[in-house]
């Protein structure tokens, strides 16, 4: 086979679930947020509420959107977690005075306490799960994972742009 020729890993007549790598990783992702959620289940916190908090507490210059496209989620969605953490009273919003449209998120001195578990309960998660893997396989395994993402970021430069809607009037 020459160099330039993808390895196709699937073909469409003998595609199994069971055996995608993507859905590995779906169930590997969602296992690792159950035992994440069960940890912080003291806290009240579910994955949508630990996450936007963690992030805060490395990062507290960030705004909602740009919350919203750093985990791939929608910004509604977002918000109404937001709105919980901020009536738990973890958060608050506060509005720049350099321009009004921005809306920083900022932890409050109880959204800081909570957020300071996070990071236990995530390594705690991950190690559980990488239970077995010697160094190398952990990090052949994310470099694996890192190619994988630059390959999806090249897929998606390649796709071409949506056919605009036509007006049906």
């Amino acid at each position: 086979m020459p160099k330039d020729t993808p390895t196709q890993f699937y073909l469409a007549g003998q595609y199994q679930p069971e055996q995608s790598v993507g859905y590995l990783m779906n169930k590997v992702l969602s296992s690792i947020l159950a035992q994440a959620d069960a940890q912080l289940a003291p806290y009240k916190l579910t994955y949508v509420q630990w996450l936007p908090l963690y992030k805060l507490l490395t990062d507290e210059s960030l705004t909602s959107a740009q919350l919203a496209r750093d985990f791939a989620i929608d910004p509604a969605a977002l918000t109404r977690s937001l709105n919980r953490l901020e009536i738990k009273g973890l958060l608050h919003r506060e509005r720049s005075l350099q321009d009004r449209r921005v809306v920083r998120l900022r932890l409050t001195e109880a959204g800081r306490a909570v957020a300071q578990h996070v990071p236990s309960v995530l390594a705690d998660v991950l190690n559980g799960h990488l239970q077995g893997f010697s160094q190398s396989e952990w990090t052949l395994m994310q470099q694996l994972l890192q190619r994988m993402l630059r390959n999806g970021g090249a897929v998606k430069q390649r796709q071409p742009a949506p056919a605009p809607r036509l007006d049906p009037t």
